[in-house]
């Protein structure tokens, strides 16, 4: 997969991503047999998102690897606006090594890559959030010991950790159903995508509006916040349109006993998650965040090694 660019989960094929995660268990269990695997390589990572797990993973992964970050802010290079996403692009590639890009429209990530001829990895748009899924598979795996027929019950928004989280159960065969009030379910496409493409590992995808049917003997319970950044404006009719699908104890109580929780954080405990259930023995939250480290290291080793 080398010089290929990281956009989406849907760009790669079932054994390419399952070489991811073997990589990053690599990675994770040996870090040291990589300490120099991307020596001076340079990494441009652009926000137009604050961030605490993406910066700081990319940014300790990019150094762990003996290569080093230069961090880049809508403040400072205005993509879009004071220089276009192709005029940046190309600037870049001829300077770096590769380009990280967290970004509200994901077309501006697409076009970072049409025009960059360098490896380009998406860290985060309004569309997806493929890293994010990557680490959270990497983190099944390693709770339950595969991620292929493992039931996730995903509760909240549509959103584009729900959409990546879709892509990845039809690479890696998990089964998973997502509640969502109606009117902000994950987009028609990408369901008809994964339900079209996962029968080659056996996945099954299914949008529901019930989250306690949902959550009905799943072996992952996942939530996100109801409100992401950019919608701020929508948080007081989100928060009434969600209010039934908390994930508190009464959902978990439908789970498998021996059930993981997951949330992709920041967290608003009392909103979409009781601190009873995030606070609990059967979260592993700081876990999956942990994996996003040793997930992009591997994504950087791939596409920049």
């Amino acid at each position: 997969m080398k010089n290929k660019d990281f956009i989406t989960i849907r760009d790669w094929p079932a054994d390419a991503m399952n070489e991811l995660l073997a990589l990053a268990d690599a990675v994770k269990k040996n870090p040291s047999k990589y300490a120099n695997i991307l020596q001076r390589k340079a990494l441009a990572m652009i926000f137009e998102k604050p961030s605490l797990r993406t910066r700081v993973s990319f940014e300790v992964g990019i150094q762990q690897l003996g290569g080093f970050s230069l961090y880049l802010t809508q403040n400072e290079i205005h993509l879009g606006r004071r220089e276009s996403v192709g005029d940046v692009a190309r600037n870049l590639e001829r300077m770096v090594d590769g380009i990280m890009a967290r970004t509200f429209s994901h077309a501006v990530v697409e076009d970072i890559a049409r025009f960059a001829s360098i490896p380009v990895i998406n860290g985060l748009t309004d569309f997806c959030h493929p890293c994010q899924a990557l680490a959270d598979y990497m983190t099944i795996r390693e709770a339950k010991g595969a991620a292929h027929g493992i039931k996730i019950a995903y509760i909240g928004d549509g959103n584009n950790v729900a959409h990546s989280l879709i892509y990845g159960a039809a690479r890696f065969g998990a089964e998973l159903h997502v509640a969502s009030p109606a009117g902000y379910g994950p987009d028609p496409a990408v369901v008809g995508w994964a339900q079209e493409n996962g029968g080659e590992t056996g996945a099954r995808i299914e949008v529901l509006t019930d989250p306690f049917r949902a959550a009905e003997d799943a072996d992952v319970i996942y939530t996100d916040v109801w409100t992401s950044m950019g919608a701020e404006s929508e948080a007081a009719r989100r928060r009434e349109a969600f209010r039934s699908f908390q994930v508190n104890d009464g959902l978990v109580s439908r789970a498998r006993p021996d059930y993981v929780f997951m949330h992709c954080l920041p967290a608003h405990r009392g909103e979409e998650v009781t601190g009873s259930v995030i606070d609990s023995g059967r979260s592993i939250v700081f876990q999956q965040a942990e994996n996003r480290l040793h997930v992009q290291k591997a994504v950087m080793i791939t596409l920049m090694g």
